[in-house]
């Protein structure tokens, strides 16, 4: 078992122990294990999926939307800091796609560069809890 913290900016999201942790990163998808070699590296905005115990099936998993952060895994421990984390449990997804919907009109409707990476940070960080709170209700039936 490994030990998980997940950190954001509105308090610990998760800590306790994990069996695996995948996580999003700038080089693609990783899976955290027990004895995982030391890293530091840079969280993505994705989806980190929690794999309690060994046997417990992919319904089974805790998920998260997370946008931006830093990894750090020493010994048996896992520590993520992000700007913004939020529990599947927490997500309502009809909020969230109307939030989507609207990050893709302010996307759309920007005069320039800076407004253009705005909007596309809000547009991907709803596609992500979108995408969480369909795992969610999919794993529910």
């Amino acid at each position: 078992m490994i030990h998980f913290q997940l950190v954001a900016l509105t308090g610990t999201k998760f800590d306790g122990e994990a069996y695996e942790i995948v996580l999003p990163t700038l080089d693609g998808e990783i899976g955290v294990l027990q004895d995982h070699m030391p890293l530091v590296s840079v969280a993505t905005t994705g989806v980190v999926a929690v794999r309690r115990e060994p046997r417990d099936a992919d319904r089974d998993r805790e998920y998260f939307a997370i946008s931006g952060g830093v990894i750090e895994v020493s010994g048996n421990k896992l520590r993520m800091l992000v700007d913004e984390a939020d529990n599947a449990a927490d997500i309502n997804e009809a909020e969230a796609e109307a939030a989507h919907e609207r990050a893709k009109q302010l996307k759309a409707e920007a005069k320039d560069e800076v407004s253009l990476e705005h909007a596309q940070q809000l547009v991907d960080r709803h596609a992500v809890r979108l995408q969480v709170a369909s795992l969610k209700r999919r794993h529910q039936k």
